[in-house]
């Protein structure tokens, strides 16, 4: 059974960068990819991400169905980058609704996080450190992303807020 890390921070914060500099020690490795790419700019970013990891991952797109991405897995996966969560989220918020009283999607990533099929290294945006967003649907998704990055928060065993590019373990389990 796999352990999780989570890495959240800021937009541009190097939290991808240090998510494959963790993911580099492993031999056989995987990257989920949940961005969709919907215009140039995304375009543009999932191209220079591409650039960034190189040849050596299994790269799987997944936007909306990121438990069944992971269990699909090859069984010879030793880690598995999950990048990234409030991207994943905006996906699901695009297709559900903000009214939504939640998500099965959600459900489902966070029963996998109980018993990983291999290392996971997740990386989300911590969304809450901001001002507080002037429309409510934008308020909507802060708080859901922050409830969310709570929760994967409380189940990884590792949580490394990445400042300035620098990382700081804020939680490890030795166990």
């Amino acid at each position: 059974m796999g352990k999780a890390t989570l890495i959240t921070g800021g937009g541009r914060s190097g939290k991808s960068r240090h998510a494959l500099e963790l993911a580099g020690c492993y031999k056989r490795k995987a990257f989920v990819a949940t961005a969709e790419p919907l215009d140039e700019e995304m375009r543009r970013r999932i191209a220079a991400h591409r650039k960034m990891r190189g040849g050596s991952f299994l790269t799987v797109e997944e936007p909306v169905d990121l438990a069944g991405a992971i269990a699909s897995l090859p069984d010879d996966v030793e880690v598995a980058v999950v990048d990234c969560l409030t991207v994943w989220l905006g996906n699901l918020t695009h297709r559900h609704g903000t009214n939504s009283s939640g998500f099965g999607e959600v459900d489902a990533f966070l029963d996998v996080l109980k018993g990983p099929p291999c290392d996971l290294i997740i990386v989300t945006n911590e969304v809450g450190m901001g001002i507080i967003p002037h429309n409510p649907m934008a308020r909507q998704f802060r708080d859901m992303a922050g409830a969310l990055n709570q929760e994967v928060a409380r189940l990884a065993e590792r949580v490394i807020l990445m400042v300035s590019g620098i990382p700081l373990t804020v939680k490890e389990s030795t166990g």
